[in-house]
């Protein structure tokens, strides 16, 4: 696609309002998750360096999973490290970081441009502690070619997927193509992994602190999941696999079906991709009786409160989670954007027109728990999820010991 108008846009210093001499000298560094194109943030990053002349971005990356990036973090910003000026955060953490006193509030900010969602949290106790990097939510990708080829219609709940993939699969006879991949791994993903299937069935799991569980609909999520691995739908060592893995196996054209987030559209669609326009994109599918239900994701912008170029890393993190980088991001590396015109906009839906759906997902998905103590609600959850993909556990003891848990976490 011609992306010179975007570019253009970014270029438009005035328009972000920026002067060149401003921060003169200053040398600025990024946080980004390797996962999450930092190839192509650079390409925004240099916009910023043209706009203004004498401060220089570097990027640093690490970590593909959501803990990875965060005990890297904790550990930074425990020591009063003044080497990172801005994080790219889950959307779980920016409160977490605010009330540790890791990060700089943006004192004035209108978040009202923003989607609801992250307006919401990036604002804690009126003060805004981090601004929207991109949205996310998670769907259910599929090889359109393969359904098309053996009759089967994207599949609308759980049931109708495994009968999918068993008519693909007995057809293909191919015993290196998986069914379905999904996160098991002990990892943030396996949290949202439990909760989509518990979503679906009308439950909560926190309510204003509170803790709302119902053990009748955890069993039955985790004997859904279990039941992928035992019936041959999923690959026996699902408890390994993490985020980019079910991104990885999709992209080399092994699996039916994969649950992921936004980014692994781009992925899928490079040069180095099996399936390259051979991907369907579609909301995940329900229990039966029940309602689909997706996680909430996306990443944010926060300053660290230790770096010494505060005004320049607002600055930086303004322009950084404004519209334009918004839709070059959206155009360029397939991530949601966090303003909704853009995904009625030409650009963006000519690279990815799957977003002109994606949006009523996005505004519908589900935050996960929202508590001071998520951290532990995260790893109760997750490293159960992950017992019982291994066969540690069973659902009905691991729904147990969940409860169990999770009532003295949040008493």
């Amino acid at each position: 696609m011609n992306i010179k108008p975007i570019v253009g846009a970014l270029l438009s210093a005035t328009v972000l309002g920026f002067s060149a001499p401003a921060f003169a000298d200053t040398e600025l560094k990024v946080y980004i998750s390797s996962q999450h194109q930092p190839q192509v943030w650079r390409k925004v990053l240099d916009q910023f360096e043209a706009a203004n002349p004498g401060t220089k971005v570097t990027i640093e990356t690490g970590g593909n999973t959501s803990e990875a990036q965060a005990q890297y973090l904790n550990t930074i910003m425990s020591a009063k490290d003044s080497s990172l000026d801005v994080l790219i955060l889950d959307v779980i953490r920016p409160a977490q970081f605010a009330a540790a006193g890791w990060t700089s509030p943006f004192a004035g900010k209108d978040m009202s441009v923003y989607l609801p969602a992250y307006a919401e949290a990036n604002t804690v106790d009126g003060k805004v502690v981090a601004l929207p990097a991109f949205a996310d939510s998670m769907f259910l990708y599929y090889r359109k070619d393969l359904l098309e080829k053996h009759g089967v219609q994207p599949p609308k709940t759980w049931d109708e997927l495994k009968a999918a993939v068993k008519k693909i699969n007995g057809a293909e006879n191919n015993p290196d193509l998986q069914g379905l991949s999904f996160q098991g791994k002990a990892i943030e993903g396996a949290v949202c992994t439990f909760l989509l299937p518990y979503w679906s069935q009308g439950k909560n799991l926190v309510d204003n602190g509170k803790l709302t569980f119902d053990k009748d609909a955890a069993v039955k999520s985790l004997k859904l999941w279990k039941s992928f691995v035992d019936e041959g739908v999923s690959k026996k060592n699902i408890a390994e696999v993490a985020t980019d893995d079910t991104r990885k196996e999709f992209q080399a054209g092994n699996v039916v079906f994969a649950v992921n987030w936004s980014y692994a559209w781009a992925q899928s669609q490079s040069k180095d991709s099996a399936v390259a326009g051979k991907v369907g994109v579609t909301r995940l599918p329900a229990v039966t009786g029940g309602e689909s239900a997706t996680c909430l994701g996306g990443w944010e912008w926060g300053v660290s409160a230790y770096s010494k170029n505060q005004d320049a890393a607002k600055k930086l993190v303004e322009y950084l989670s404004s519209k334009d980088a918004s839709k070059y991001m959206a155009a360029n590396g397939s991530l949601l954007p966090t303003y909704a015109s853009l995904y009625q906009d030409a650009d963006v839906l000519k690279a990815a027109p799957w977003f002109a759906d994606a949006k009523q997902v996005v505004e519908t998905a589900k935050p996960r728990p929202v508590t001071p103590r998520y951290n532990e609600v995260s790893e109760v959850i997750r490293t159960t999820v992950n017992a019982v993909l291994a066969g540690v556990t069973t659902p009905e003891d691991g729904a147990a010991q969940i409860e169990a848990r999770l009532r003295r976490i949040l008493r």
